[in-house]
């Protein structure tokens, strides 16, 4: 925080301080796997910088969107994993709903410019890690809708509904799948994302 008391504003050099996985993550057998992790706003710091040998540091989403582009370019393989902090921090928490739309509009217009820095072989994946619902009145607290699981890739020519997923896990082992590993929990929808071939 900065400023004097009472008028607080936050920065960008927030941190999380999380515990220490149970058990490996993804990103911790990618990496031990030799496949590239590159996290881009907080992802170290949302996993207790285990398995996120590189991190890039964002001064809200525009920077981070800017910085993920730039990060593909330089990666021909592995996982990019980006935090759009503001959603979060920004517009969800603080019941902006104003603020999430704009920042919705800013991030459907650089989605062509990552689908064509991901090339005919990168796949795009977008979600949240909980509901944050802006115009929710009764708290400020995670909210508890659905969040999205929307997959891109310049390879698509159709599209496949993934529906109701029993766990968030199943990301995790399409992901890990994508890369010849496994981890212990999840479905992958690997295979169902064929169908938009």
């Amino acid at each position: 925080f900065i400023g004097e008391p009472g008028a607080f504003k936050r920065t960008y050099n927030r941190h999380d301080y999380s515990m220490l996985p149970p058990e490996p993550t993804l990103c911790e057998k990618l990496t031990d796997a030799e496949v590239p992790v590159v996290g881009v706003g907080k992802i170290a710091d949302i996993f207790a910088h285990q398995g996120v040998p590189e991190n890039i540091h964002t001064e809200g989403n525009t920077d981070g969107l800017k910085k993920t582009v730039a990060a593909i370019k330089e990666l021909e393989r592995g996982l990019i994993f980006t935090n759009l902090v503001d959603f979060d921090m920004l517009y969800g928490h603080r019941r902006n709903p104003e603020g999430y739309a704009e920042a919705l509009l800013e991030v459907d217009g650089v989605l062509p410019q990552i689908l064509d820095s991901l090339g005919d072989n990168g796949m795009l994946m977008i979600t949240a890690d909980h509901g944050c619902d802006p115009t929710y009145p009764a708290h400020t607290d995670h909210t508890r809708e659905y969040v999205p699981i929307l997959c891109a890739s310049r390879r698509f020519t159709g599209t496949v509904d993934l529906g109701i997923r029993e766990s968030f896990a199943d990301l995790g082992q399409t992901v890990a799948e994508n890369f010849g590993i496994t981890v212990p929990t999840g479905n992958s929808f690997l295979s169902d994302l064929s169908a938009a071939l």
